[in-house]
């Protein structure tokens, strides 16, 4: 199984499945997309609904919470 992709929802899925450890590149894919998502939100309203799972939102909350600490 090839495990190694530079697509940030791939790695992000990778991630979230357990295919992949949450390293990293996978928290940096997580980091981009949601600076992605923020500059469609601030693009065009219609986008201001969309959000990240439950699983990506823990993920990236649990990693800030190791970062801070």
């Amino acid at each position: 199984m090839n495990t190694q992709t530079s697509n940030p929802v791939e790695v992000l899925r990778q991630g979230l499945a357990g295919q992949r450890p949450v390293n990293d590149q996978v928290l940096s894919s997580a980091a981009m997309l949601a600076e992605r998502l923020q500059q469609l939100k601030c693009a065009d309203p219609i986008f201001e609904a969309i959000s990240f799972s439950p699983d990506v939102e823990a993920m990236m909350a649990v990693h800030l919470t190791a970062v801070v600490n």
